[in-house]
């Protein structure tokens, strides 16, 4: 192993290691295992995580992470000054080995151009000259949990247990408090990044939220992104249109654009359940230690199940209807969406412990 490196490991008290994160919230949940396998490797170094501005909030709650660090960078030659400065921040933390979890030339460009010594990546991208050891990577169709273990097995290194934890503030509990129910509730999470392929009909989400109400007195509380109040305004519509829905929706909270990510992460700590497509919010319900019930369609659950927050912890419960084409992995679907609609609202209800 490199000098450096070696240096790290030799001294309990010594050394500054750096994580460049993941770009995605689901991603970055799903690379915490290999990062604590770093934190067990190194347990006296001082362990820093670089990360968008999206997903940097996230290491905040993880435990053994001692720095956040945000970067501004994005890939394209109008980047250029924001990259400069990011190559000033991680030069300023005077880090002695960075691993990299993205892939991309530019998070190996920037953590050379910082000076950090020893520099840990997949060998992508045509980054390798800004490496200093470039592995291989593993086979594609692996859970990206086990993609990013790879890369730390690779290295040398004894994985941790392959599980996710973070851990609310706080204060960010006690901002979720003011904005729930004095009752238990459950999340309901109908957007998703990707595109509306991932996304259960929001009409299904409707029937499931009546009921749940009206059958088990469980409050449905809907959660998202500013970029999922289309989906969030398509369920209130399909409420109106159901026996009991203007009761449900009298009742359900929308908290879509009203919580941070760690209010967030309080609101699925406190449920007794999350409801979710393949999403971030999915991972973070799981890392939390909340019961998940995931529902796929197009993407394939063995490459991004949630994972659960310990090894005794509950573990996902997935709804999944079989059809020839799936996982097809596209964003929009041109076959009618049967892999989704096919799922029934009383099939995921039953899911709900």
């Amino acid at each position: 192993m490199p000098d450096h490196a070696d240096a790290i490991r030799r001294d309990g008290e010594g050394g500054r290691l750096l994580v460049v994160a993941p770009n995605w919230l689901g991603d970055s949940v799903m690379a915490l295992p290999a990062i604590q396998t770093l934190r067990a490797a190194w347990p006296g170094a001082h362990l820093a995580v670089a990360a968008r501005p999206s997903v940097a909030a996230l290491f905040a709650m993880v435990p053994g992470v001692q720095q956040v660090v945000t970067l501004e960078s994005r890939a394209g030659l109008s980047g250029v000054q924001r990259w400069r400065r990011d190559v000033a921040r991680l030069e300023a933390g005077h880090f002695d080995l960075a691993v990299l979890f993205p892939n991309s030339f530019l998070s190996a460009w920037i953590t050379a151009h910082a000076k950090i010594p020893e520099r840990w990546g997949y060998a992508t991208d045509l980054r390798g000259r800004w490496l200093t050891r470039a592995f291989r990577r593993p086979p594609a169709d692996v859970h990206q949990a086990d993609y990013y273990l790879a890369l730390t097995a690779a290295a040398g290194l004894a994985p941790a247990p392959r599980v996710a934890r973070i851990v609310p503030p706080e204060a960010a509990v006690a901002a979720a408090r003011t904005l729930l129910p004095r009752r238990d509730y459950v999340v309901l999470a109908p957007g998703a990044a990707y595109g509306r392929a991932k996304q259960w009909p929001p009409d299904r989400y409707a029937a499931l939220a009546v009921a749940l109400w009206r059958a088990r007195g469980l409050t449905p509380v809907v959660i998202g992104a500013g970029g999922d109040r289309a989906a969030g305004d398509e369920l209130a519509a399909a409420l109106a249109q159901l026996p009991g829905g203007g009761e449900t929706a009298a009742a359900l909270v929308d908290l879509i654009g009203r919580t941070d990510l760690a209010v967030l992460a309080a609101v699925l700590a406190g449920a007794r359940a999350a409801v979710a497509n393949d999403s971030g919010a999915m991972h973070l319900a799981g890392a939390v230690g909340t019961a998940v019930v995931a529902i796929f369609g197009p993407t394939n659950e063995q490459q991004t199940a949630p994972l659960a927050a310990s090894l005794d912890g509950p573990p996902a419960r997935l709804a999944i209807h079989p059809v020839w084409c799936r996982p097809c992995m596209m964003r929009e679907c041109p076959l009618g969406h049967a892999c989704m609609r096919g799922v029934a609202p009383a099939d995921v209800a039953a899911l709900i412990p």
